[in-house]
């Protein structure tokens, strides 16, 4: 179909066209002026993303766009809707007591009261900030202004309750425990200055400490004797050989000196007398005797000298032994000690242990006892609805605009339709298509104003005409 077309079936059906049209600008009038006046109320909220004052973080998922559509969905939801109706008491208004009645009253007055008023609700977030914007409609101004601010305020409430919910349960799961904590603790504790009373352990460092010296004291003394027993022993094995006499001992002593000096002395004189007088004067043999008696007391001297060697020996070993004694008690004491210490110090470190776990829990409770007391939400209200002067619905020339162009499209459907089931040649071109055959010419209409001569075929055959078949 030509444009040409399309114009002369809209000329031969411009009544049922315009008929159309206007049925539906009429309709789209009274429809405006006839549907009640809906009031659009706006307030915003913004979602902060300061750090916590309690935990001192800042939420990082603020900014997401998974935690706004959280938040949406909060606003939506029938808790925030449900606790509008009891900050407001809309559930204690007779007008909506009355209207729940006739509905059936077949659910709580809660839930209707709920589904009427997320039905004028409206939430939208914004692209580029963490704003989000809640809009209500009414028929009354004050009321979607009012609706507004109580969505407003109660998802911040919500947004509270649903921080400080988690923080209490949490404060009586830490309260638990704690105190848990804190009885273990004073077992461990009591435990611990249990052993201490039943060992005696009052500074057990200091105490090991003094005993480390004292054991290192034994140790050097027991070294020393060692030294001191091993060469009295040597000089025993020496006095008891055939060498006694070459003993320091025997050597510096004064008296066993003076008698070998004596013996000296006495010996030359014997030789002396002995090549002058013979071997049996008198004077020679009392020389004799009297060497033989000096040698007898330096004998006897030296075994004296010796036998106190052995003696000091015999000191020396018994010194050695007690040391030594003394030493091996003095190394179990020590270990008993250490022992006792590391038991003391594995109790220690229980209760440091239990200690550090109640201190943990006690800062967790004290944490989460001042979350559950936060009256401080990351969501708070921007700006705050005002009644509105004029009415968000229905407007007049929206309508009307709109009125019109649904007029047009459908005056146009309703004359294609027509056209469709009624189809009629308005023009040669309809007669060309509808009788394969060619227009030789065409003969003016009967109201024509001047006659112009028709195109005659080439053959000389009778032009056909258009005027009374088109106006059929």
């Amino acid at each position: 179909m030509s444009f040409s077309q399309f114009l002369a079936i809209l000329r031969a059906r411009k009544k049922a066209a315009f008929l159309a049209f206007a049925l539906v600008v009429l309709a789209a009038l009274a429809l405006s002026l006839l549907l009640p006046k809906k009031y659009k109320a706006e307030a915003s909220v913004v979602i902060d993303a300061k750090p916590d004052p309690v935990s001192a973080l800042g939420s990082a998922a603020t900014g997401l766009p998974n935690f706004i559509a959280t938040q949406i969905d909060i606003m939506t939801s029938d808790r925030v809707a449900l606790r509008v109706i009891r900050d407001l008491k809309l559930a204690e208004i007779p007008v909506l007591r009355e209207q729940w009645q006739e509905g059936g009253g077949d659910s709580t007055i809660e839930q209707f009261l709920i589904e009427i008023l997320q039905r004028g609700l409206d939430i939208k977030p914004s692209r580029e900030s963490n704003v989000i914007t809640v809009t209500y409609k009414s028929s009354d101004p004050r009321f979607s202004a009012t609706l507004a601010n109580a969505f407003v305020q109660a998802y911040i409430a919500t947004t509270l309750e649903l921080r400080a919910d988690p923080a209490q349960n949490f404060r009586r799961f830490f309260d638990v425990q704690t105190k848990e904590a804190r009885e273990a603790l004073e077992k461990a504790q009591a435990k611990l200055s249990a052993y201490q009373q039943e060992k005696g352990i009052i500074a057990t460092d200091e105490r090991l400490d003094v005993e480390n010296a004292r054991l290192n004291e034994l140790s050097s003394q027991l070294t020393q004797l060692q030294a001191i027993s091993a060469e009295s022993s040597s000089r025993q094995g020496q006095a008891q050989g055939a060498r006694g006499d070459q003993l320091a001992e025997v050597l510096n002593n004064p008296l066993i000196s003076g008698l070998k000096a004596d013996l000296t002395r006495g010996e030359a004189r014997l030789k002396e007398l002995t090549s002058r007088f013979g071997e049996a004067h008198p004077q020679v043999v009392e020389a004799r005797a009297n060497a033989a008696e000096l040698r007898s007391r330096i004998e006897a001297e030296t075994k004296k000298v010796m036998s106190g060697v052995g003696v000091s020996n015999t000191i020396n070993q018994g010194r050695e032994a007690q040391v030594r004694t003394s030493l091996e008690a003095q190394r179990s004491k020590l270990l008993q000690l250490k022992a006792v210490r590391d038991e003391g110090m594995l109790l220690q470190r229980e209760v440091d242990n239990a200690q550090r776990t109640y201190d943990l829990l006690t800062a967790r409770l004290n944490q989460t006892a001042l979350e559950a007391q936060s009256n401080q939400s990351y969501a708070t209200s921007l700006t705050v609805a005002q009644p509105p002067s004029e009415a968000a619905s229905p407007k007049l020339l929206r309508n009307m605009a709109a009125g019109v162009f649904l007029g047009i499209v459908i005056a146009i459907a309703v004359v294609m339709t027509l056209e469709k089931f009624d189809r009629r040649a308005r023009s040669s071109e309809d007669l060309a298509n509808a009788l394969g055959l060619p227009v030789l010419g065409v003969l003016p209409g009967p109201n024509a104003k001047r006659f112009t001569p028709g195109r005659l075929g080439l053959s000389g055959l009778p032009v056909l005409t258009a005027g009374k078949s088109m106006q059929s």
